[in-house]
C-alpha cells in the first residue's frame, strides 16, 4: 500500500511537471508549410490585384513589363538564399537587425529598428488595414465613395483582431496565415486559370507587337525594378526579411526549402496574374484601371464578380497578419538587445508570446490611420529599406571575413551577395537621381535622428530615464502578466 502511494505520487509528480514549459521563452510553433505560408502571405498583398501598373506606366509595353517581373523573381531568389545563410547562421528573431548587430554592432542595428519600428512596419501595417476596409466597405455604398470615418473604424478594428490574435497564440496566428493564404492562392488560381482559359481561346491580340512603344532608358528601366522589387512586392525583403530560423524547427533543412519554394511560387503567380489581365485588357485600360482584378471579374466572372473583392479583402488581412508577426518579433529583439523599452522585450507568462511588442506595433499602426494619405511617406522610407537591405547583404560578405567562426549550414557563392549589393546599390540611387525630391533629404535627417535617442538613452543611460521607466515597466508588467524570457533565443 505505501509503495503503490509513493509510486502513484511520484507519477503525478512527473505529469505535473511535464506540462509545465521548461523556460519562459517564445513558442517555435511554425513548421514547413506555415513558414511557407508567412512568406507567400507577406509578399503577396492587396498590390497585385488593385495596382500591378507600377510596373507597366515605367516601360509602357507588355513585353518589357513581363521580362522586368520574371528578372525581379530571379533577382528576389538571389537575396532569398543570402538570407537563407544569414537565417540559418543566426538563428535569432528580428530579420535584418540581429544580422546588422553582428555583422556592424548597435548603431547601424538601432538606426535600422528606428526606422523599422516607428514608420515602416506600422505604417504598412496601416495601409494594408485600410486597403482591407475599403473593399469591405464598397459593396454596401454602390455608386458612391464609403464614408472616411468608417473606413478607418473598420481598420482600426482590423487591426485590434490582428494584434489580438497575434498575442494569444504563436500557433493561433500561423493558422490564420494559413487559412487566409489558402484564400488568397484561391482567387490567384481563378485569375490565373481563366486568364490561360481565355489566352487557349485566342485571345492574344494584346500581345502583338508587345515591344511596341517600350521605354528602354536607364531610368525608367531603374524605376520598373525599383516598383517591381518593392512596390510590387516579390521582393527579398518581404519574404526573407522574416528571420524564419528561430520560429521554424530544424531550421537548416525547413528555412530554406521555405525561402526556395515561397519566392518562385510568388514569382510565378505575379507572372501568370499580369498575362491573365493581359488577355482582357489592353496596356492602356490596365493603366486606367483604379483596380485591375476588379475591372478582370467585371469582364470575365460576371454575374459572380463579387468574389474578387472578397477574395482581395482576405489577401489583405492575410498579408497584414504576416506582417504584424514579423514585425513583433522585430520590436520584441530590439527591446531585448536595449534598444527599446525593456517591457516590449517581456513575454507572456500564459501565452508565450512577444504580447507587449505585437500590442505596441498595433498602437502606433492605429495611430497612422489618423491622418489622411499615408502612401506618400512610405514610398520615400521604402529607399531607406533597401539602404538597410544592401547593408544587410554587405554583412553577409563581411563576416565571411571578420566571423569565421560562425557555424554555416547554408553557405552561398560569395559572389551571389557582391551582385546583390551592387543591386541594392543601384535600386537605392535609381529613384533620387532619376526624380530628385526634398523628401529624401528629410527621410536622411530622419534615420539620423535616431542617433539623438541611441546616445541620450541607450548608450549613457541616463539615470532620469531610467526612474521614470522603471516604474513604468513594473506596473505593465503587473498588468499584461509578463516577464523577461529565461534565455536568449539561440
Amino acid at each position: 500500500m505505501g509503495d503503490t502511494g509513493l509510486r502513484k505520487r511520484r507519477e503525478d509528480e512527473k505529469s505535473i511537471q511535464s506540462q509545465e514549459p521548461k523556460t519562459t521563452n517564445l513558442q517555435k510553433e511554425l513548421g514547413l508549410i506555415s513558414g511557407i505560408c508567412i512568406i507567400v502571405g507577406t509578399i503577396i498583398g492587396s498590390g497585385i490585384f488593385i495596382s500591378p501598373k507600377s510596373v507597366l506606366s515605367n516601360t509602357e509595353a507588355v513585353g518589357p513589363c513581363l521580362i522586368i517581373w520574371a528578372v525581379c523573381g530571379v533577382l528576389a531568389m538571389l537575396g532569398a538564399l543570402c538570407f537563407a545563410e544569414l537565417g540559418t547562421m543566426i538563428t535569432k528573431s528580428g530579420g535584418e537587425y540581429p544580422y546588422l548587430m553582428e555583422a556592424y554592432g548597435p548603431i547601424p542595428a538601432y538606426l535600422f529598428s528606428w526606422v523599422s519600428l516607428m514608420v515602416m512596419k506600422p505604417s504598412s501595417f496601416a495601409i494594408i488595414c485600410l486597403s482591407f476596409s475599403e473593399y469591405v466597405c464598397t459593396p454596401f455604398y454602390v455608386g458612391c465613395k464609403p464614408p472616411v470615418i468608417v473606413v478607418k473604424c473598420l481598420a482600426a478594428a482590423a487591426i485590434l483582431f490582428i494584434t489580438t490574435v497575434n498575442s494569444l497564440s504563436v500557433r493561433l496566428g500561423s493558422y490564420v496565415q494559413n487559412i487566409f493564404t489558402a484564400a488568397k492562392l484561391v482567387i490567384v488560381a481563378i485569375i490565373i486559370i481563366s486568364g490561360l482559359v481565355l489566352l487557349a481561346q485566342g485571345n492574344t491580340k494584346n500581345f502583338d507587337n508587345s515591344f511596341e512603344g517600350a521605354q528602354l532608358s536607364v531610368g525608367a528601366i531603374s524605376l520598373a525594378f525599383y516598383n517591381g522589387l518593392w512596390g510590387g512586392r516579390p521582393s527579398p525583403t518581404g519574404g526573407c526579411g522574416l528571420n524564419v530560423g528561430l520560429r521554424v524547427i530544424a531550421p537548416p533543412r525547413n528555412l530554406p526549402l521555405a525561402i526556395i519554394i515561397g519566392i518562385p511560387l510568388v514569382t510565378v503567380c505575379y507572372i501568370l496574374i499580369n498575362v491573365s489581365y493581359f488577355t482582357v485588357m489592353t496596356a492602356t485600360e490596365l493603366l486606367q484601371s483604379q483596380a485591375v482584378a476588379v475591372t478582370f471579374g467585371d469582364r470575365v466572372l460576371y454575374p459572380a464578380s463579387w468574389v474578387v473583392p472578397l477574395f482581395v479583402a482576405f489577401s489583405t488581412i492575410g498579408a497584414a497578419n504576416g506582417s504584424c508577426f514579423t514585425a513583433g518579433r522585430l520590436i520584441y529583439v530590439a527591446g531585448r538587445e536595449g534598444h527599446m523599452l525593456k517591457v516590449l522585450s517581456y513575454i507572456s507568462v500564459k501565452r508565450l508570446t512577444p504580447a507587449p511588442a505585437i500590442i505596441f506595433h498595433g498602437i502606433i499602426a492605429t495611430i497612422y490611420i489618423i491622418p489622411g494619405d499615408i502612401n506618400s511617406l512610405v514610398n520615400y522610407f521604402s529607399f531607406a529599406a533597401w539602404l538597410f537591405y544592401g547593408l544587410t547583404i554587405l554583412g553577409l560578405i563581411v563576416m565571411r571575413f571578420t566571423r569565421k567562426e560562425l557555424e554555416r549550414p547554408i553557405k552561398v557563392p560569395i559572389v551571389i551577395p557582391v551582385l546583390v549589393t551592387f543591386i541594392s546599390v543601384f535600386l537605392i540611387l535609381a529613384p533620387i537621381i532619376s526624380k530628385p525630391a526634398w523628401e529624401y533629404l528629410y527621410c536622411v535627417l530622419f534615420i539620423l535622428s535616431g542617433l539623438i535617442f541611441y546616445f541620450l538613452f541607450v548608450h549613457y543611460k541616463f539615470g532620469w530615464a531610467q526612474k521614470i521607466s522603471k516604474p513604468i515597466t513594473m506596473h505593465l508588467q503587473m498588468l499584461m502578466e509578463v516577464v523577461p524570457p529565461e534565455e536568449d533565443p539561440e
